[in-house]
């Protein structure tokens, strides 16, 4: 139970600070904007790997 916890609060972690690069490279290189597009969809994809940890273990 201890090691699921800890293991889904890293995940958050990893996807709030994929967010947060992925918003600045989107809006500090205009002419890239993919590339922080790339940060973002996989920073969603830690979220929906934590969200089934959640919900489904």
């Amino acid at each position: 139970m201890q090691n699921r916890e800890q293991l889904r609060n890293n995940l958050n972690t990893v996807f709030l600070l994929l967010a947060l690069i992925g918003v600045v490279l989107y809006f500090a290189f205009p002419a890239h904007h993919l590339i922080g597009w790339i940060v973002i969809a996989i920073a969603m994809v830690v979220k929906i790997v934590e969200f089934f940890i959640r919900f489904m273990f």
